[in-house]
This record gives C-alpha cells, sequence and structure tokens, in this order.
C-alpha cells in the first residue's frame, strides 16, 4: 500500500495531512508515505521536519481577479497534472488523500487519469474549489463541519497532531511558561496570526502593550516569520514575549489561558481540542469561511469574535482585557471550549484510507477479467464530466478512448440506476463502506485557569 498525500501552501492544509500520515505511520509503519507540494508552501519545512518524503510540483494559483494572468492557467496546469502523475507512477501509489490547496487539483486529475483512488477532506465550512473538484470524481468525501456542501460527505472532525489533541495543559503549564520565560502566577495572552502572521493583529495588540501589561497580562506574541517587525519593550512589569515562529505549538497552548488569531480552520480544530478559549478575529479577504469557522464556537460560549476592522488596542483594552482578568469567566470559557473539541479525526480518516485501499483491490481481485471494478467508477457527477470530455484532456481517464456513440444511452456506474441516483446514506454496489463518523466527545479537562497561583 503506497499513499500520496496531497495538502500544501499553509499550515491548515498542510497539518492535516501530517497528522493522517502520523496516524497511518502508527497503524502501520510499512506503509510508504509521499506529501506532494510546491516549493511555494511551508511544506518545503514542515514535512520533512516530520520525516516524510516531499515531492515538489508546479503551483498553479487562481488569479483573484480577471487578468491576463488566467490565460496561462490551463498550460500550468496540464504541467501541474503531469509532474502530479509522474509522482505517483514513481511511488506506485494506490490512493490519493487531498486536503484542498494549490496541490491538490493537480493531484485529483492526475489520480482520476490513473484511477487511483481518491480521498478528499475539507476542512472549512465552505469548501474551497480544489476540494469541489475533487469530490466529483469520488464518493470517498470527509469534511469537518457537518454544514460543509460537498457530495456523499462524511463529517469527520479535522485531523489533529496527536502532541496537540493529547495536550494536558494543566499538566504542562509550568514547563510551558519555563520555556517561553514568563511567569507562573499571571495569566498569559497568546496572540498569533497563524503560520504566516496577521499584520493588523500585530499592530492592534502593540498599540495596546501598555494597557495590557498594566492590567497584570502577560503576552507570548507570535509575530509571523515575515512580520519584519523588531519589538523593543521596557524590562519591568509582566513578560511581553515575541517570536517569529514556534514549532511547538502544544507548549504555546499550555502557556496560554486565552488566545487573539485568526480563524482559520486548523486553528479552530486545535484551539477546541484542548480547551483554550480565544478572540477569533476572521481574515477579512476570501469567501467569509474563517467567520464561518469560529461562529458555532463563539455562540457556543467558548470565544468572542471580532471584525479585523474593529480590532483596534481601544478595543483590546475594553473588550478584551475584562474577560481575560475575569478567572471564573475564562474558566467557563475553556470548559465551552473544549466541549467542541474532537481529537480523532486522524486515527478515523486514517482507518477510512486502509479500508478504502483494501476494497479497491478486493473489487480489482474480484472483476472479470478485462472489466472495470466497480469500485474504482466515478460517481454520476464524475461520468457526466467523463462523457462530456475530449479523449485526452485532463478529466478524462486513460482508459476511456472515445465518447460513446450518439444517441447511446450514458453511462452509469455498475449497482446504480440510469439515472444515477443512490439511496441517502446507503453505499452502492461495489462500494467500500465509510466508518461510521465520530460523535462530538466534549474533551476531558478543559476548564482551567490559573491566576490565584
Amino acid at each position: 500500500m503506497s499513499v500520496v498525500l496531497a495538502g500544501g501552501g499553509t499550515a491548515g492544509h498542510i497539518e492535516p495531512a501530517l497528522a493522517v500520515a502520523d496516524a497511518l505511520r502508527r497503524m502501520d509503519p510499512r506503509i510508504p508515505l509521499t506529501c506532494l507540494g510546491t516549493e511555494r508552501g511551508l511544506e518545503t519545512r514542515l514535512v520533512p521536519l516530520r520525516g516524510y518524503d516531499l515531492a515538489l510540483i508546479p503551483p498553479v494559483p487562481l488569479p483573484r481577479k480577471p487578468s491576463m494572468e488566467l490565460l496561462s492557467v490551463p498550460g500550468r496546469l496540464a504541467h501541474a497534472v503531469r509532474a502530479a502523475g509522474d509522482v505517483l507512477d514513481r511511488t506506485r501509489a494506490q490512493v490519493v488523500v487531498g486536503f484542498g490547496g494549490y496541490v491538490a487539483t493537480p493531484a485529483y486529475l492526475a489520480a482520476r487519469r490513473r484511477q487511483v483512488p481518491i480521498v478528499v477532506h475539507d476542512a472549512n465550512v465552505r469548501a474551497g474549489l480544489a476540494n469541489r473538484i475533487g469530490a466529483l470524481f469520488t464518493r470517498h468525501v470527509f469534511t469537518a463541519h457537518p454544514g460543509t456542501k460537498l457530495p456523499h460527505a462524511t463529517c469527520v472532525g479535522i485531523p489533529i497532531r496527536k502532541e496537540i489533541s493529547g495536550l494536558n495543559r494543566l499538566a504542562l503549564a509550568d514547563k510551558a511558561r519555563e520555556h517561553f520565560g514568563l511567569r507562573p502566577d499571571l495569566p498569559v495572552l497568546l496572540v498569533t496570526g497563524g503560520s504566516q502572521g496577521a499584520r493588523s493583529i500585530n499592530l492592534a495588540v502593540l498599540d495596546a502593550a501598555d494597557q495590557i501589561r498594566a492590567a497584570g497580562v502577560q503576552v507570548l506574541h507570535l509575530l509571523g516569520p515575515r512580520s519584519g517587525l523588531e519589538v523593543h519593550m521596557p524590562p519591568f512589569g509582566p513578560p511581553y514575549v515575541t517570536l517569529p515562529y514556534v514549532d511547538r505549538m502544544d507548549l504555546a497552548y499550555a502557556a496560554a489561558d486565552f488566545a487573539l488569531c485568526r480563524a482559520g480552520a486548523m486553528t479552530c480544530a486545535e484551539l477546541t481540542a484542548v480547551g483554550l478559549p480565544a478572540a477569533y478575529v476572521p481574515l477579512p479577504i476570501g469567501n467569509g469561511e474563517q467567520r464561518l469557522n469560529a461562529l458555532p464556537i463563539v455562540q457556543r460560549g467558548g470565544g468572542l469574535l471580532v471584525e479585523d476592522a474593529e480590532l483596534t488596542a481601544d478595543w483590546i483594552k475594553n473588550s478584551l482585557l475584562p474577560v481575560l482578568t475575569n478567572i471564573d469567566q475564562v474558566a467557563g470559557m475553556s470548559e465551552a471550549a473544549a466541549a467542541m473539541g474532537r481529537k480523532d479525526a486522524d486515527r478515523w480518516l486514517a482507518k477510512a484510507v486502509i479500508e478504502i485501499v483494501a476494497g479497491e483491490q478486493a473489487s480489482r481481485a474480484a472483476a472479470p477479467a478485462g472489466g472495470e471494478p466497480a469500485a474504482s467508477q466515478p460517481p454520476p457527477a464524475a461520468a457526466a464530466t467523463r462523457q462530456e470530455a475530449q479523449p485526452g484532456s485532463l478529466f478524462t481517464p486513460h482508459g476511456t478512448r472515445q465518447l460513446p456513440p450518439a444517441g447511446a444511452p450514458p453511462r452509469t456506474p455498475r449497482g446504480m440506476s440510469d439515472g444515477g441516483a443512490s439511496v441517502p446514506g446507503m453505499p452502492s454496489s461495489g462500494e467500500t463502506p465509510r466508518p461510521k463518523p465520530p460523535g462530538g466527545q466534549p474533551a476531558s479537562g478543559g476548564g482551567r485557569h490559573r491566576h490565584a497561583r
């Protein structure tokens, strides 16, 4: 069994892929695992750091606005698909597991042409373009949120690292604070803009630094690797620690009582898993998915929500500090956040991948000579795409040599009716049954506050 994982660009795509890789390695250390990425993303540092092979393909970002650059996308995409296909051939991949981002679309298209099974996982409430494409080619679709609109989706949560999902913040608190040079007796505000940093968050917190420290709050501020900021605080008063980036986020979470951060899917998943309340500042660009990621947490009492334009030093002074310095309120928010955390999505998804590959192999072994196994047949939407595509296009499997003759009935997957409809919740004939999704188990020990130390 050989697995290729496609998730690159930001930590929000890379970390779930690495969490699943870790889970697969724990289940069977013999499984060859290859991560697909581009030279632009954080994967060039994070993947080798975790001990996995990294194969690079050309990035194909889509312009946000119509421009002449859009004309070059088809050619660049074809080049990236060929490069991804070379990786699949070299590794003899038996499944591609995609998590979105630049690398996912070429990986899905290359896998589709080679009839390699595809598994899609989307971490956001609103699925990204790459995963919407990938979901056309497979029934093996998993999401972090029950409301994500993708066909055949099963909600399992977001795969996160064992260092995070197994974190006991209270037990590690003193060690973590000592690691960062923080005092054990004062509350800690963790400030982070995600893997790339966030200029608006950085500037607002630095403007409010004097008020924060005057309130008896110390700060662990992760500026981002490219912030370009140099911070110099007076040596007296509560510590204000600035770092460009932290590899041990488990220690950062353990040291903190509250966070001020973006609302990326991975950030929301990790904070709820460890029971750390936060003031979420959704990214002001994009399709609004970050606000949707944080909204359920805030509605359940596990955090605050502030728009990027409203995040100012005054808001921090008048809205955040009164909460942060209220011991009982922070403890209650911590418990509310922990109640929404899911800790075992990595195991569930890894188990699903193994079962999907086993089912595909069994289906191929049982297929008549020269016949196409039922498990590799595409879902109805993908079948329609295959009928409409020209031979040799990116959307056409190698085994498809010509279009059906005019007037011929459309091809449908085996075990399906002519209309391609299926009974909701029931696997079609030859389809590998998906594992039962995990329930939302409340995380234990979520509430803790240590102002009284």
